[in-house]
């Protein structure tokens, strides 16, 4: 099977994962119950995770402030997690922010809300500042 999206198959693989831990757990945990089932779920299929991963945003060069990705899925997928009613533009705003400051150009927001839903974001390296998301300066 071709790959149609970047990432596509792996993105599935995060997805699939996600479904069988919502159908498992159901909606009312807490983000990090969610995470740590997740892990599991993925590493279980062979995957390699990083959970709270720390992203530093620069400023002038300077590190200014940090970020911390709740996963991070064989180095190529940026996954955060939420447990709220909708997914709302502020979370797709921060997975942005996460897709700016790494090499990852493949991000997911993936919601145990009361019904479960994700949002697929790409951001593509050569349209990220500088190419070098050490040089990445926000404003």
């Amino acid at each position: 099977m071709t790959d149609r999206w970047k990432h596509g198959e792996l993105t599935q693989q995060i997805i699939g994962a996600f479904y069988e831990v919502y159908n498992a757990l159901g909606y009312g945990f807490l983000e990090k119950v969610y995470e740590n089932a997740l892990v599991h779920q993925l590493e279980k299929s062979g995957l390699q995770v990083a959970q709270q991963v720390p992203l530093d945003v620069y400023f002038d060069g300077v590190i200014v402030g940090q970020y911390f990705a709740d996963l991070m899925v064989n180095d190529q997928i940026v996954v955060e997690l939420k447990a709220v009613d909708a997914i709302d533009e502020v979370h797709a705003a921060q997975l942005r922010n996460y897709l700016r400051a790494t090499n990852c150009e493949v991000g997911l927001v993936l919601n145990f809300g009361p019904k479960p839903t994700f949002r697929r974001q790409v951001m593509d390296n050569h349209h990220k500042p500088h190419g070098d998301p050490k040089n990445i300066e926000h404003e």
